[in-house]
């Protein structure tokens, strides 16, 4: 397949947003640098959003000071009013992205605000980034169903990211926030949406709460689109949408894309143990069916414990436990 597909590693932010185990600096550090020795270069690390609301994220600006700076890497924070921006340029961001939903509901339970007055509060974000030269990109929450709305029109999928395009965003990520969609659906939604909007404007960002995530992928493919989000590991969920779990793991994306002749640029390898490292810091086993395979196969270490000196920064001083003492 002749293709150059995008990975946007979601891990670090969407990936841990919802965990109740708190981490490190340095684990999350860790974790960066981690999948930056694999060959990711475009990684969402962090949000600006409230610590009460998000706590897992309320160090993301001291991460982002400490993360590793090769060239060609890119790191991305999402950014919800003027005061998160401000944080977002302090740390020295690469590019932001900010969040609508297609789902009144979900809107409201997640941001406090209707449709209409969450892109007043952008408005800032825009002028600010516009005035830094700095790149925005949008999600597109609920475009597949919402937790409790259900069922969403096609018709406001295509409304709200007209309206995040307009607003300047490069690119928008129609979002499976819980995991509903099929191929029937992507194919469907697309054939819609990309009758008035460019693939390359276009991203899929997939969870895999019902085991749909890569066959949508395919189906994505399949309409021209080229750039997926996914998580390590697995990791994944949101706190504001009940029974979604995590997203499309990296390792299944990669591993799919390979086998379809698409070169990632991605150690796959690197990857797994990256993917092993945070899970375990998580206190559980890796999500990624793919990595599980690896580590069974005697492929990558039962204790992935160090990524590449070239990266890594100083080792966490806590004790972590080994796999073989993780549950089931």
């Amino acid at each position: 397949m002749n293709l150059e597909v995008k990975i946007v590693e979601v891990g670090p932010r969407d990936g841990l947003q919802n965990e109740t185990r708190s981490l490190s600096l340095a684990d999350k550090e860790r974790l960066v640098a981690g999948l930056v020795d694999a060959g990711l270069t475009e990684i969402e690390a962090g949000s600006f959003v409230s610590p009460k609301a998000v706590p897992q994220m309320a160090d993301s600006g001291p991460l982002l000071e400490r993360l590793p700076r090769p060239a060609g890497v890119r790191y991305r924070a999402l950014v919800p009013n003027r005061r998160g921006m401000e944080a977002a340029l302090a740390a020295k961001v690469d590019e932001v992205a900010i969040f609508a939903s297609a789902s009144e509901t979900f809107s409201q339970r997640n941001i406090n605000c209707s449709i209409a007055e969450s892109f007043a509060r952008f408005a800032p974000i825009m002028e600010m980034a516009g005035a830094e030269g700095l790149p925005v990109r949008g999600y597109l929450s609920c475009a597949f169903g919402c937790p409790y709305e259900g069922a969403v029109d096609i018709r406001a999928v295509a409304s709200v990211t007209a309206m995040l395009l307009e607003a300047g965003c490069y690119e928008v990520a129609v979002s499976d926030t819980i995991g509903i969609g099929t191929p029937g659906d992507v194919r469907r939604m697309l054939a819609d949406l990309l009758t008035d909007v460019p693939a390359a404007k276009i991203a899929l960002h997939l969870h895999d709460t019902r085991g749909q995530a890569l066959a949508n992928v395919l189906a994505g493919l399949d309409a021209g689109v080229t750039v997926f989000d996914s998580s390590v590991g697995g990791l994944g969920g949101c706190p504001y949408a009940p029974g979604a779990t995590g997203n499309l793991a990296t390792e299944e994306l990669v591993f799919m894309l390979e086998g379809l002749g698409v070169r990632t640029g991605i150690d796959i390898h690197k990857l797994a143990v990256a993917g092993e490292g945070i899970s375990r810091a998580l206190g559980r086993r890796t999500s990624s069916k793919v990595a599980a395979a690896m580590r069974a196969a005697g492929e990558i270490g039962r204790r992935a414990d160090t990524v590449s000196s070239r990266t890594a920064g100083p080792a966490d001083p806590v004790g972590m436990p080994a796999m073989s003492d993780l549950p089931s």
